[in-house]
């Protein structure tokens, strides 16, 4: 049985899929602070403003991505004290979501911010700020906006094929896996893929303001316009869930197809 993760542990903000992965063997890395030091304050981050990632929300968000892996020694010393025992590969995906998320900060005008991790592992953003992180097979992305124009957003890429055939019954509803029965195997790929990206961009953005947990089946997918390019997607709940309270039904995201990998956006803006 394909291994599937609870949703809502992805990606936000923390090391890898949401989860703290230390090593007591010789795949443990300890970050050089003196090192990092020298390395971010010649300002080299690799990591550039996307258009593409931006595309998927309303205008005022700005967005950044990075194909891995990240180099830790460009974080700030502030940062790596959140990798003193983790394995190389999340210390390159951490590293890749931290400098995405300097190169979008300082859009916003902050230059130079170091994005420490909570007590629940989420990033820390500048209180006028809200933020999601995202990383997948080969790339890393961060959308951030300021909070005087969104309460939350939520941003997701998936590289498609992620979702098999074998996951449909963990990730769509039933619904959703009888419209993708009907389509060309091709498509069948694709949409699976977004179906699943999309679950992911809205749960992150519910749970900066609900903090409530859900699973893959509480809402479910609908497709204005079908498309393999791009465009809009909609969701709605299948049983009561807290988000109710800070948007009324449906609620509303885009996607855009790129490369090989799907990317999602949903944003609740300020009341």
């Amino acid at each position: 049985m394909p291994k599937i993760n609870k949703i809502s542990s992805f990606d936000v903000g923390s090391i890898g899929d949401g989860e703290f992965q230390s090593s007591t063997n010789n795949d443990a890395h300890v970050i050089d602070p003196v090192r990092a030091v020298s390395a971010y304050a010649s300002h080299k981050n690799p990591a550039r403003i996307s258009p593409l990632v931006a595309s998927v929300f309303p205008a005022g968000v700005t967005a950044a991505e990075l194909r891995l892996p990240g180099d830790p020694a460009l974080l700030f010393p502030a940062e790596t004290l959140n990798l003193t025992s983790a394995v190389p590969r999340r210390i390159q995906e951490f590293s890749a979501g931290r400098l995405c998320a300097r190169r979008a900060l300082t859009q916003l005008g902050f230059a130079d911010h170091p994005l420490l991790m909570g007590g629940d592992r989420r990033p820390q953003w500048p209180s006028s700020v809200v933020g999601s992180i995202t990383h997948t097979a080969g790339i890393c992305a961060v959308a951030v906006a300021a909070r005087s124009q969104f309460q939350a957003i939520g941003l997701d890429m998936e590289i498609v094929g992620h979702v098999s055939p074998e996951m449909w019954s963990h990730v769509c509803t039933s619904e959703e896996t009888a419209w993708l029965k009907m389509l060309p195997e091709p498509e069948q790929t694709r949409y699976a893929t977004l179906i699943f990206s999309a679950k992911e961009a809205f749960y992150k953005c519910q749970y900066e303001l609900t903090q409530q947990w859900l699973e893959f089946d509480d809402i479910i997918l609908e497709l204005p316009a079908p498309s393999l390019k791009g465009g809009d997607f909609l969701l709605l709940p299948r049983r009561r869930i807290d988000f109710l309270k800070h948007k009324a039904v449906p609620w509303r995201g885009q996607f855009r197809f790129h490369e090989n990998f799907v990317v999602t956006g949903i944003a609740l803006t300020a009341c």
